[in-house]
């Protein structure tokens, strides 16, 4: 990238130095069975908004899921990688200088992207690399800050405990959310008891581990979800006794019904 005349790249090292608080790269992934971006940090915080498809957020600290229209916030110098499983993905990732807002978010979550927000991101598309900070083009970014500083976060996350037996018992989870066995069945998989597993995991991860493997599966439902699986499918696949069990389930949590959230209006079985 030529710093005298910058031009968008595809390449996320080529936006961390660019003399402005934030700049934007557009990323476009067709279908794969499986597309990860490898784990990778930068000194820059990034803000990926979810155009299209859904992805998920792994570092050592946990996972985060991000539905379309929703946005994960990753502070600079943590390491990540970004998975997404059978579907396209479109993103627009901001790289956010550090110190650009003291109101940023200290670590990874995901967060609602509010219509503002939303109409934002897109008119920063066609906003230079190098915009007047004092004009208008520099208002709109300072907005996007604004924003993105305000916005509620979203319960689509799960913590990773640092324990290997523990670990072991999620990284199995986290590739089979679907996987069945009682408390006493994953701590003979962890090769522990049952009353340490019970401790150690709500001491490293704030969670017991019945709420965690709920979260894990709210998680994998929205994945599923958004690639047209019937709500009853789902809730039988992820071992919920019912499609209105799982919905009731969804609606406490996320506060809205399975389709409605993924904006695809009320419909059978929620």
């Amino acid at each position: 990238m030529n710093p005298a005349n910058p031009a968008r790249s595809v390449v996320f090292q080529d936006y961390q130095d660019i003399p402005r608080p934030v700049s934007m790269i557009i990323v476009e992934h067709d279908p794969e069975p499986s597309m990860i971006v490898p784990r990778h940090s930068h000194p820059r915080a990034q803000l990926a908004y979810a155009v299209k498809g859904m992805f998920t957020l792994h570092t050592e600290a946990g996972a985060w899921l991000v539905p379309p229209n929703r946005a994960v916030w990753v502070p600079g110098g943590i390491e990540h990688e970004m998975h997404a499983r059978g579907q396209a993905v479109s993103n627009r990732s901001l790289y956010i200088q550090p110190d650009a807002s003291p109101n940023l978010p200290g670590e990874c979550c995901v967060i609602e992207v509010s219509p503002l927000l939303r109409q934002l991101i897109i008119e920063a598309i066609d906003i230079p690399l190098l915009y007047d900070e004092a004009g208008r083009d520099g208002r709109v970014m300072r907005l996007i800050l604004d924003e993105i500083c305000a916005a509620p976060q979203v319960p689509l996350h799960v913590p990773m405990p640092r324990d290997a037996r523990l670990l072991r018992i999620c990284k199995a989870l986290l590739a089979d959310p679907g996987r069945e066995g009682d408390l006493e069945d994953w701590a003979r998989f962890g090769a522990l008891g049952r009353r340490t597993l019970t401790r150690l995991f709500l001491e490293q991860t704030g969670m017991t581990f019945t709420l965690w493997r709920q979260q894990l599966r709210l998680m994998e439902a929205l994945r599923r979800l958004s690639l047209g699986t019937p709500v009853h499918k789902v809730a039988m696949d992820l071992g919920y006794e019912s499609p209105s069990s799982f919905t009731a389930m969804f609606r406490r949590v996320m506060g809205k019904t399975p389709r409605h959230y993924l904006g695809r209006g009320e419909g059978e079985g929620g």
